[in-house]
């Protein structure tokens, strides 16, 4: 199984300032405490639905707080995918470059979108799986027609894992939610650690299968890692024909100790 890293290195330089004649020669400036603390600025969690062999799945993005979090995740879906998305996860996206939001509105449980070019159907896919991750949003209008994600079926996995998305901060135990269309509703899951060992495995039961697409949300057992790394969660099914994994999905997270 091919082991995914993310390291985040940072680098801080400071440079001193030649002081001004009759300044006191080589004397460092003594920085003035102002005695004020800066605030992190509050940041809000969002998903943007990429492509990944063919289907919708999502990806996690953590924007500036705001109460216009559609629009938000929409700018973020028409930035595309990171290079370690499309490096490591394989992530693309459909939609034309340059394409641009010209309006949104959510009302009565309705996202009226208004684009600046008529799109196919695998970026429509991900613009209406997008717009849709808000419980206020039961459909999305694009261009005067409207959609739900279950227009858009034969473009979602067999298992679309909501949460946690990849590259997500976990803890333990580790609570999976998102839908399934299986062969009577069962599918499997794996959780290896930081050293790549099985640490929980079992089945999965969602509300529906089968041909209808529905829900699950589970918890694995509690376990514990070595060091502080990249572990994964794996999805699938097995094969009634042979028993082989089939629709197998690995979702790399970041776990510590």
């Amino acid at each position: 199984m091919r082991r995914l890293a993310w390291v985040f290195v940072v680098l801080a330089v400071l440079s001193a300032g030649v002081l001004a004649a009759g300044c006191g020669g080589d004397e460092e400036a003594t920085p003035t405490d102002t005695g004020t603390e800066t605030t992190p600025a509050e940041t809000t969690a969002l998903k943007v639905y990429w492509l990944r062999d063919g289907k919708v799945w999502p990806a996690l993005r953590e924007v500036e707080d705001t109460n216009a979090v559609a629009a938000a995740s929409l700018d973020e879906l028409l930035a595309g995918p990171t290079a370690q998305e499309e490096a490591d996860l394989q992530f693309t996206t459909a939609i034309p470059e340059g394409t641009q939001v010209e309006s949104i509105e959510v009302e009565d449980g309705v996202a009226r979108i208004e684009l600046s070019a008529a799109l196919p159907e695998e970026p429509l896919a991900q613009v209406v799986y997008t717009a849709s991750q808000f419980p206020s949003v039961e459909s999305v209008e694009v261009e005067g027609e409207s959609y739900t994600r279950a227009d858009f079926e034969d473009l979602t996995p067999a298992i679309l894992v909501e949460s946690p998305l990849a590259f997500e901060e976990v803890a333990s135990p580790l609570n999976v939610t998102g839908t399934a269309n299986t062969f009577e509703a069962t599918f499997n899951y794996e959780l290896t650690d930081t050293d790549g060992l099985i640490v929980d495995e079992n089945f999965v039961t969602a509300t529906s299968g089968t041909g209808t697409r529905g829900t699950f949300d589970f918890t694995t057992d509690a376990f514990t890692v070595p060091f502080d790394g990249i572990g994964a969660l794996m999805v699938f099914e097995l094969s009634a024909k042979d028993g082989s994994r089939i629709n197998l999905v690995e979702i790399p997270l970041k776990m510590s100790k």
